[in-house]
């Protein structure tokens, strides 16, 4: 017994740019949201330097030089040099990341399982209909 070949779904394609609008603001928000919320890019510290100067800010004879060739004077280079990035690492953003990452595999593979076994089927199989439904 012989079965029919696998036919994908269609979309038409005003279903098609849909989708593509709708992934390319759902990765704007995903890129903008910790902006917006100051969840990137706040975490510095600031060292202060009362008197600066070259050796006090930790810079040798050379890059003196290349700080003077882009026209910055140890008082107004000593507020770059001070302010570092904070790398502080969270584990629980970690995990629930790693978890909204893996909820989403599991949903999209239970969710297209039929379809999955149709192609398997087809392509690989005896020609018998899969016997699990989504």
């Amino acid at each position: 017994m012989s079965r029919e070949p696998y036919e994908p779904p269609t979309q038409p394609v005003a279903g098609q740019i849909f989708d593509a609008l709708l992934m390319l603001v759902l990765v704007f928000i995903t890129l903008y949201l910790p902006l917006l919320f100051k969840l990137a890019g706040a975490g510095t510290t600031t060292t202060e330097f009362p008197n600066p100067t070259w050796e006090s800010l930790g810079q040798n004879a050379t890059m003196a030089a290349q700080w003077e060739k882009l026209g910055y004077a140890p008082e107004k280079a000593a507020a770059i040099i001070g302010t570092r990035f904070d790398y502080a690492f969270n584990w629980t953003a970690v995990a629930i990341t790693g978890l909204i990452i893996v909820g989403y595999f599991v949903f999209m593979f239970r969710y297209s399982d039929r379809q999955y076994r149709d192609v398997i089927a087809e392509r690989f199989g005896d020609g018998t209909t899969p016997s699990r439904k989504a």
